[in-house]
């Protein structure tokens, strides 16, 4: 037993819990189960959609739509998705999901069982699939901590990234062979059955409804909330544009999957699932090297790295006629895939506070989803014109030249401490306020010395993303006309329970920023920190 240099024997640490350690949490254990057998049956529709349009339509651009049909709802609906997800219960909310989605495979089910699926059909019935994905996938993400207790939380994460792949390794390849054994409207049939399984999982959590403290935000402030937060973190913009850049270009392997499998190599379904699958079996091989990748490489390398493998795998795909070398490279694919989604991923976790944390990730869904959507239909038609190969190969270099020059742009550390640090004072009232009165304008005056103007002003700058992003939707400096060394620094809130949000919303970096810039006021008292009210005039309403 080691000794402390006070003579205080310390305890022994204790090792970290192993990968499947959140699988000991009965309720986590029965949803997870359910979510990867759901997104198994969710691989093994989209597998047969592909797999239909090919033989409905020789066009790229029809096959390209089909990707792009599942993507786009995530763009159009990812954010108000995780608005949702934060004003709902969620529980409830992903129970009507299973049904909205369960009733679109059963619709795929009759028309392929009757022989009426059409091009426009698989379109349109991908798309409302998709929708109903975007609405669900951010209520998904925000229950994990519900699950489990917060010393689990990291892994049950990992497991869930976990989960998906074993579902991708599976999926894609067992709904190939279902579609060459069975056909299509058994698969769907199948993927009907797992909307029924997850529902059942949800209906048998007894969830405790959410505690109102009387600051509960309505759809359009919530929504307000995240566009202002996206609008104002610089850190949030450097990780967006990293991931439309890359998905943007990326995207035409997934888009063009089908014509290589079907058309340039000439395999059947079966072959189609089992590239599929080996890009799932390469994420999870991907997985168990990250750790030991990203201590070896670091974030940034990591990122270059994963982009460069993506375009040789990409490039490879238009080389090559061989099943076997095609297996290869998409399981290579995997392997990038699974380290870029990642990275980007857990980067954007860790810059993001709890109270936005759905929302924030639904923006990041957003640009994902947004670019591989508008990025499919592109290559989709660019295909159309110069061919499949021609169009891969234009791809592959793109993301080499894009990974060089993205890689001058670091993504963030991501290593603020964000939990909140509940320093601000309860504000002064001569009586209770209404919560919705506003807006409201909060002053702070500070009396600054003018050798140090320069330097606190710089701090204020800094300062401000703060105040825009946790709820500011005005911010700015003024100084006394009559005495340049009284300055003030203003913002207003829309609304009072806006701004006791912000209470809760400061974290501890943020507290840090402030200190920065109060370290140069002058006097014993603090800043002076004042609020102002709209006043409410008979027959008119403060804007």
């Amino acid at each position: 037993m080691s000794e402390t240099p006070a003579g205080l024997a310390t305890a022994p640490e204790s090792p970290p819990p192993g990968t499947f350690a959140p699988l000991r949490h009965r309720l986590f254990a029965v949803i997870w189960t359910a979510t990867v057998v759901g997104n198994i049956g969710t691989f093994m529709r989209d597998v047969s959609s592909a797999w239909l349009v090919t033989g409905l339509s020789a066009s790229p651009a029809s096959v390209a739509m089909i990707q792009a049909a599942g993507t786009l709802p995530f763009f159009l609906l990812a954010i108000p998705a995780g608005v949702l997800s934060d004003i709902l219960d969620r529980r409830r909310l992903l129970i009507a999901l299973q049904v909205v989605l369960g009733s679109v495979s059963s619709l795929l089910a009759v028309l392929a069982w009757t022989g009426s699926v059409s091009v426009e059909s698989l379109i349109a019935l991908t798309f409302l699939g998709g929708a109903g994905a975007a609405l669900a996938t951010p209520a998904w993400q925000a229950i994990t901590p519900e699950l489990v207790p917060r010393s689990d939380l990291k892994g049950a994460v990992a497991l869930n990234s976990l989960g998906i792949n074993i579902a991708r390794s599976i999926g894609p390849a067992l709904g190939g062979f279902l579609l060459a054994l069975l056909g299509a409207a058994a698969v769907y049939g199948l993927d009907v059955l797992t909307y029924v399984l997850v529902g059942g999982a949800l209906l048998w959590w007894r969830r405790e409804a959410d505690a109102d403290d009387g600051l509960r935000e309505n759809f359009g402030g919530a929504l307000r909330a995240a566009l202002r937060y996206a609008r104002a973190s610089r850190d949030l913009h450097r990780i967006l544009w990293r991931a439309v850049v890359f998905f943007a270009f990326a995207s035409a392997v997934w888009a063009l999957l089908p014509i290589v499998a079907r058309q340039e190599i000439g395999g059947g379904p079966g072959f189609y699932g089992l590239l599929l699958g080996s890009v799932g079996a390469g994420a999870i091989a991907g997985a168990v090297l990250l750790p030991r990748a990203r201590a070896r490489l670091g974030q940034d390398r990591l990122v270059l790295a994963a982009t460069l493998v993506t375009a040789a795998a990409t490039i490879l795909l238009a080389l090559t006629n061989s099943e076997i070398v095609a297996i290869v490279a998409t399981f290579v694919l995997g392997i990038a895939w699974i380290a870029m989604l990642t990275t980007l991923n857990s980067t954007m976790q860790a810059i993001l506070p709890n109270w936005i944390r759905g929302r924030g990730l639904a923006i990041y869904l957003t640009a994902f989803n947004g670019a591989m959507a508008a990025g499919s239909l592109g290559w989709g038609f660019l295909a159309q014109e110069i061919g499949t190969d021609a169009t891969l190969i234009t791809a592959g270099f793109s993301l080499v030249a894009v990974a060089l020059l993205a890689h001058r742009a670091a993504l963030p550390a991501g290593e603020s401490d964000l939990t909140p640090s509940l320093h601000w004072p309860e504000p002064a009232m001569a009586e209770p306020v209404a919560h919705d009165r506003g807006p409201v304008l909060i002053m702070v005056t500070y009396r600054i010395l003018r050798a140090d103007r320069a330097a606190f002003l710089a701090a204020l700058e800094r300062l401000s993303e703060e105040r825009w992003r946790d709820g500011a939707y005005s911010w700015g400096i003024s100084e006394d006309a009559a005495d340049p060394e009284h300055i003030v620094e203003w913002f207003f809130v829309e609304s009072w329970a806006e701004h006791l949000r912000q209470h809760k919303r400061i974290s501890k970096a943020d507290a840090d920023l402030q200190a920065e810039a109060r370290q140069f006021h002058q006097g014993i008292e603090p800043p002076l920190v004042q609020h102002f009210l709209a006043v409410e005039r008979p027959g008119r309403h403060p804007r």
